[in-house]
């Protein structure tokens, strides 16, 4: 099964970009559709981006839609998520998850096999 590591989260002034980052390891990334949630406190899993394991087609959350950008390198088994114009209300934990492509893109944390620990996104007004 594919381990995942998140990073690349930090402080920022809204309006501000930040570059988030998710290695995986253990097992063929390529096999793999990947995608991004993020649960902010008091709160319930949120999606916010995904990416099939080509690379080919991409899905977002209309709350971030036009803004952040999903990508994979399957060459060094890393998806990113390029978030700009960055506001209060994306302030969350932003998680990687991994789900088999054998499966299609799911919505739903809960249907993939496997996530990170979390990278923390703070966004300041």
């Amino acid at each position: 099964q594919v381990q995942l590591v998140e990073s690349g989260g930090g402080l920022v002034q809204a309006g501000g970009s930040l570059r988030l980052s998710c290695a995986a390891s253990g097992a063929s990334f390529s096999s793999y559709h990947m995608g991004w949630f993020r649960q902010a406190p008091g709160k319930g899993s949120e999606f916010v981006a995904a990416i099939r394991w080509s690379g080919g087609n991409t899905y977002y959350a209309d709350s971030v839609k036009g803004r952040f950008t999903i990508s994979r390198d399957n060459a060094k088994n890393t998806v990113y998520l390029q978030m700009n114009s960055l506001q209060p209300e994306d302030t969350a934990v932003y998680y990687c998850a991994a789900r088999g492509a054998d499966s299609g893109i799911s919505y739903y944390i809960g249907e993939y096999e496997t996530w990170g620990q979390g990278t923390q996104v703070t966004v300041s007004s």
